[in-house]
């Protein structure tokens, strides 16, 4: 714990949401939800317009849906949240050199490590000018925590949302949590919060007053002892600037059972695919390939199989999770599928990539000759796969996605506000434009076509210099949990 509020936890606020509704000028002031549009999607960002009709992140879509029937439905579009995030954390980097992120919105940042705060009000000061900063060089909004610890500037931030500012003074911290629900500390889920109020705990407060020894017995040492200290206010977690993944995956659940099991093959080479993308983005390999199957009763299976070496060969993903797939039954119906890569390393094992071409080698010959070999029973003669047929309804949702741009030879800019019947119905506008005008077109039409997301702010604010340009200020009085909001 600092004596000095100089940890600080920023939040953008629904980003998702506010980054859409920030490129659509006729999106803004009304309900907006981001996520999986097909009947098992999920809602992974509401605007607060949405979320005032009760939609909020991991609903099902068709309860949001039911909720809010003339919001707006989007797909996300990662290709733009990610480079917003990058301006973001750009700034954030800025302040100092120890920033942990914690998602493309959100991250940590040690002040006192950058030499920008070291007291009550240059910290406040720095975290205003950072709020106004981002909006500048985004267009976008997001809410700021400042206290001593990690828990405490990230409760602080989300007490400021939306679009606001909280300072937690140190040596308030106790006052401050007790009357909380313990849901707020980091670590209590829905079934500890469960197993707490059976035994009678639903604050903070009463956490701290129970003791450690019977939280220990409750929760186990190291749960229960780490919940008693941050009950108490005490939370010594430093920032850490890298935070070493463990894994990288990919999943994709399916509106319909995939029963196929030529479908079901070709979706895990797909993931296997995405997922060495992934691996590659991150500079890494991989030594053991997992693959995840959720069965139509809603069991899920997990298989792994680990290679002699770390590898970032899609050829080598995709033979390895395919032959997990032969392991697992499948002829009731695949709800989820997923591919991911543990045991991550910088380097690759160079001799895996002749592992891979022999064994393609080997399988081609076997086909060619008509030895059988490779051969699973789910191949036609001839060795050729099956090919997968989609309907004109599904080739048009995965070639125009609600929300994703396109370009008309004509129109200009615009996106997708849906598709279907051979149609797809855009809307032509763009971020600094007025609400455009709404025009259908063929699926087919060759004047259309997708396109690059455009910047949010066309002409942003130039931050090169910012923070040492802007003089921090070190007068006023701030009282304990001071707070600041436009």
């Amino acid at each position: 714990m600092r004596a000095s509020p100089t940890i600080l936890h920023l939040d953008m606020d629904a980003f998702y949401a506010s980054a859409e509704q920030a490129a659509k000028p006729s999106l803004r002031g009304k309900p907006v939800v981001v996520g999986g549009l097909g009947p098992r999607g999920v809602v992974a960002t509401a605007s607060y317009e949405a979320r005032r009709f009760g939609v909020h992140s991991a609903m099902p879509m068709a309860q949001a849906r039911r909720l809010a029937p003339n919001a707006a439905y989007l797909v996300p579009r990662f290709h733009l949240y990610r480079t917003v995030s990058d301006q973001v954390m750009e700034l954030l980097g800025r302040l100092s050199p120890l920033v942990e992120p914690l998602s493309l919105d959100e991250a940590f940042v040690d002040l006192e490590a950058g030499g920008t705060a070291d007291d009550t009000a240059s910290a406040l000061e720095i975290g205003a000018q950072l709020r106004t900063a981002i909006e500048a060089v985004t267009g976008l909004t997001g809410s700021v925590g400042l206290a001593g610890s990690k828990m405490l500037a990230k409760i602080a931030s989300e007490q400021a949302k939306p679009n606001g500012l909280l300072l937690i003074e140190p040596g308030t911290e106790r006052e401050l949590l007790a009357p909380m629900s313990v849901r707020i500390l980091p670590g209590v889920g829905p079934a500890t919060a469960d197993h707490l109020r059976r035994a009678g705990m639903t604050t903070v407060d009463d956490l701290a007053e129970a003791g450690e020894a019977e939280l220990v017995r409750l929760l186990g040492k190291a749960h229960g002892g780490s919940l008693h200290r941050m009950a108490s206010g005490y939370d010594d977690r430093p920032v850490v600037a890298e935070r070493d993944a463990k894994s990288v995956s990919v999943e994709d659940t399916f509106d319909a059972d995939l029963h196929d099991r030529v479908r079901v093959r070709t979706e895990v080479e797909r993931l296997a695919d995405r997922c060495v993308q992934r691996l590659r983005g991150a500079g890494r390999s991989g030594r053991t390939v997992v693959l995840k199957v959720r069965r139509y009763d809603f069991s899920t299976l997990t298989r792994s199989e680990t290679l002699r070496g770390p590898t970032d060969d899609p050829a080598v993903v995709r033979e390895a999770a395919a032959r997990l797939l032969e392991a697992v039954d499948t002829t009731g119906g695949v709800r989820l599928l997923g591919v991911g890569v543990t045991g991550l390393a910088d380097f690759t094992q160079e001799d895996l990539f002749a592992q891979a071409a022999g064994e393609r080698a080997a399988a081609e010959e076997a086909a060619e000759e008509g030895t059988g070999a490779g051969d699973d029973g789910d191949k036609p003669p001839g060795g050729a796969p099956e090919e997968v047929h989609e309907t004109a309804e599904q080739l048009a949702a995965r070639r125009w996605p609600a929300g994703h741009d396109v370009h008309h030879d004509v129109h200009g800019h615009g996106w997708v506000q849906g598709s279907g019947v051979g149609r797809v119905t855009v809307r032509f506008e763009e971020p600094e434009s007025a609400p455009g005008r709404v025009r259908t077109f063929r699926i087919d039409d060759p004047e259309l076509q997708p396109t690059d997301p455009l910047p949010l702010v066309r002409n942003p604010a130039d931050y090169s210099s910012w923070p040492a340009s802007l003089p921090k200020s070190r007068s006023g009085p701030v009282s304990s949990g001071g707070e600041s909001r436009p």
